[in-house]
């Protein structure tokens, strides 16, 4: 464990004054600006590499757990070197943006060095989620990648345990198959190694001179609101302007550079955008986190977390959660995770209020005082920062303001502000998808996002904006009330805490909302010690200390509601997990509404019976 003082960081001494500009037109338009001008930025992420191989070539860059479990990777000088081997190899494979390289792995240095090395060259890169390959029955969403991409190499983690993925596509592609150094061979694979034995030439010099700000780095893979893969292109334009946004806007990043622990994956915009290139564009140093936030995994990141301690920390809703019950009960793990923390940063949905609370409370406890606790929005489309949280807001779920060079457009949609976007980091379209990308933007460029937008306080917009949701998700009672989904399903997660992982909120032309709700075993459990540990899932959820506790729940945001549109009448614990394969869930572990309400209508339609199932929970009785 590392020993360290830690400052008491404010957020006035970490972030620029937050400043927004903003226009009012037609049709109750606004549009949304930052008065600070975007600067220069880097022609690609290659010259972040170049410069801190140059500037602090012994620091490190990218590290992991060996098979010793002793922290091992590269140095800045020792990642160029190997990028630029990899990228002479990669030169002479007959690869381009109609030959792309497939990446079916977990975060690790390899990936991440062959990813560089790509990059390096003009070669896009297609990081694919691991879901597809090794959670998935059909390997639909893997298919329809690989019919897609036609890659002209594939690089797997794991040989043995992507067995069935390769076959499952092996007509699909002509690619190299190549596997990590830690994998058993393969035939007709070659072993990453063979990749880096040939030193860096004038064709790399050539080829990265020749990489321009529009070329294509890498085509990321999200399913969006239905369960068919979308391929969103990334320039070096995109993540360089980006960057070069949150650079101006979190200036203590120049002073400090960024130390990580993370685990958030890199076939997603979050982590490996976002995270990743904040980590390479200031020569800070990544600590690969091979945990997740899931019953088992999460024990790894804890592990890590007491060993390393973080100067950002990123993670999910969910991370947190498990984080924070974590830390209650380990000092050690508690002291040395705020030790030398200057900012903690949630995205990818909103903190339940009760988790930032938490978090003020450990802090507090721990240092004495509060730690900065920050937001941003943005999607795989805008590489992907549009707004961010460069200022400490009063309560969670605050998103911030337009970055630099980002333009933020809100149209009045039902009851809603819809959000568009325009800026050098959006995206110029959907791979080999002209149709997708037609209708994604509107008249005067701006990409269509689907989400919807409010103000913290309409006279005081330098206070931020709150995500409200997305505009398709909402939906009408049969009373005609429009139903808040996000905000709702925010709430209730928060109020059902620990038993509700997510759920699903319901009621579209009925009478009433509902909830159905993806249960978390593991607290299930606590409540209902009476039972042995092995207990079936059916018999957990039918206890009765399980359903009370929802009931209550129930109760409480039905008192503190404001009307039929703002709590559940009703709610179901479901049996089965969402589904990978149906879309119902994200590498992230998001829940896709849209999706799970399609796969699991039968459902629905029991949670809605009259006379009620004798599954279904209603409030408590006591509390109405």
């Amino acid at each position: 464990m590392q020993k360290h003082s830690q400052a008491a960081y404010k957020a006035e001494e970490l972030f620029a004054p937050p400043e927004v500009k903003i226009e009012r037109g037609a049709k109750g338009a606004i549009r949304l600006r930052s008065p600070q001008p975007l600067k220069p930025y880097a022609r690609c992420v290659g010259e972040y590499l170049v410069h801190w191989a140059k500037a602090t070539p012994e620091r490190s860059f990218l590290l992991e757990r060996g098979n010793d479990g002793a922290w091992q990777g590269v140095t800045y000088s020792q990642a160029l070197d190997r990028v630029q081997r990899i990228a002479a190899r990669l030169l002479t494979a007959n690869l381009s943006a109609e030959r792309p390289i497939a990446i079916l792995s977990e975060n690790s240095v390899e990936h991440g060095l062959l990813a560089l090395a790509a990059m390096h060259v003009g070669i896009p890169v297609v990081p694919i989620s691991p879901a597809y390959a090794l959670m998935s029955q059909d390997f639909g969403k893997l298919k329809i990648i690989f019919e897609l991409v036609r890659p002209g190499l594939v690089f797997v983690s794991d040989a043995a345990r992507y067995a069935p993925a390769l076959a499952a596509i092996a007509g699909l592609h002509d690619a190299q198959i190549v596997v990590a150094s830690r994998s058993p061979a393969r035939e007709q694979a070659i072993a990453f190694a063979e990749l880096t034995k040939q030193p860096g030439n004038d064709a790399v010099a050539s080829a990265f001179a020749a990489v321009g700000p529009d070329t294509i780095a890498k085509i990321l893979f999200t399913s969006g609101s239905t369960d068919v893969p979308k391929g969103v292109i990334n320039t070096q334009r995109m993540m360089c302007s980006n960057q070069q946004a949150m650079a101006q806007v979190w200036p203590f990043l120049r002073e400090t550079p960024p130390v990580i622990v993370d685990w958030l994956p890199w076939n997603h915009t979050f982590g490996g955008n976002h995270n990743f290139n904040i980590v390479l564009h200031h020569g800070g140093t990544l600590y690969i986190d091979a945990g997740r936030p899931m019953p088992g995994l999460f024990d790894h990141s804890i592990a890590n977390l007491r060993d390393i301690a973080p100067t950002i920390y990123f993670n999910v809703p969910r991370g947190y959660d498990m984080l924070i019950a974590a830390m209650r009960s380990d000092k050690q793990l508690r002291e040395n995770f705020f030790s030398r923390l200057q900012m903690i940063f949630y995205a990818a949905a909103a903190l339940p209020q009760n988790l930032w609370e938490s978090l003020e409370a450990l802090a507090g406890e721990t240092l004495g005082h509060k730690v900065p606790m920050v937001s941003s929005w943005g999607l795989t489309e805008t590489a992907p920062a549009v707004t961010n949280c460069h200022f400490q807001a009063e309560r969670s779920g605050v998103i911030g303001i337009p970055l630099p060079g980002c333009e933020l457009k809100l149209l009045p949609n039902g009851d809603k502000m819809e959000a568009r976007v325009r800026g050098p980091n959006v995206t110029p379209g959907y791979w080999k998808r002209q149709d997708l990308t037609e209708k994604s933007f509107d008249e005067e460029g701006y990409y269509l996002t689907g989400d919807a937008m409010r103000f913290v306080d309409a006279a005081h917009p330098e206070r931020g904006l709150l995500f409200d949701g997305r505009v398709v998700e909402d939906f009408k009672l049969s009373s005609g009330t429009w139903v808040d989904v996000g905000g709702l399903r925010t709430r209730a997660v928060a109020a059902l805490a620990p038993v509700a992982q997510d759920l699903v909120v319901t009621g579209h032309d009925r009478d009433e909302i509902g909830f159905l709700i993806f249960p978390n075993a593991a607290a299930c459990r606590q409540l209902a010690k009476d039972l042995p540990a092995d207990a079936p899932i059916e018999k957990l959820l039918a206890h009765g200390a399980v359903r009370q506790h929802v009931a209550r729940a129930l109760a409480t945001l039905k008192r503190e509601g404001r009307g039929s549109s703002t709590y559940a009448a009703r709610a179901l614990l479901l049996t089965e997990p969402p589904s990978i394969d149906a879309g119902e869930i994200t590498d992230k572990g998001n829940i896709n509404q849209r999706a799970a309400l399609s796969r699991r209508a039968q459902w629905v339609e029991t949670l809605h019976r009259s006379p009620a199932d004798a599954s279904v929970i209603e409030p408590a009785a006591g509390d109405r």
